[in-house]
């Protein structure tokens, strides 16, 4: 068991609960076992420990490389479930590593964006999430945001923070697709169309 990831799970819940009047619906459709991609809109920064707090099994998510340069700073990323990824490049060792997590049965959290939006608005898809997942062989599970992005109005409720989580695509969807980058747009683009969907409702 990590303590400092659960650690960071309580503290980041009570903080987005009580500051941010959090409320999360769907987490019924969060696998029980099994490793899966939980994939959701990204509006901010954070939105890493928002997700994995919404849920109640540990997830590991995508921290870009520069922040494992500080040994102490890297060593606790790691200590939290952190994956270190190159931007603007494609970063095989990243791809493989997310694979084997996923593949031990751990959820990895997902932003098919590849970037924060600085507007309420989606961006555009990118093929990365249809390559993870067709290489993971899992489900995924959409997932949308709203409010992460005006923390500070959440906390005198002008605004609060929701996060919905949609039925997953299963792994007998995901696998129905082929090894092309086509098909990791196309699978990245219906994830990102439920998203926009659920999204719709908050």
């Amino acid at each position: 068991m990590k303590i400092l990831f659960w650690m960071g799970w309580a503290l980041s819940r009570a903080l987005f609960s009580i500051g941010g009047g959090l409320r999360v619906f769907g987490r019924e459709n969060i696998p029980s076992d099994g490793g899966f991609l939980l994939a959701t809109n990204h509006m901010s920064y954070l939105d890493p420990p928002l997700v994995g707090s919404s849920i109640n099994r540990e997830v590991y998510f995508f921290a870009k490389r520069e922040l494992f340069h500080n040994p102490l700073f890297g060593r606790i990323l790691i200590r939290v479930n952190a994956i270190p990824v190159r931007r603007g490049a494609v970063d095989r060792q990243a791809l493989k590593d997310s694979i084997d997590i996923i593949k031990k049965g751990y959820g990895l959290t997902f932003f098919p964006e590849g970037t924060r939006s600085k507007t309420d608005k989606l961006l555009p898809p990118k093929p990365g999430l249809g390559l993870i997942a067709t290489h993971a062989q899992c489900p995924i599970v959409p997932g949308a945001i709203v409010g992460s992005n005006h923390f500070r109005s959440c906390l005198v409720r002008r605004n609060r923070i929701i996060v919905r989580f949609g039925e997953p695509f299963s792994a007998d969807w995901v696998n129905s697709f082929d090894r092309s980058k086509e098909s990791y747009m196309k699978i990245s683009e219906a994830v990102m169309a439920r998203i926009a969907e659920l999204r719709e409702n908050l």
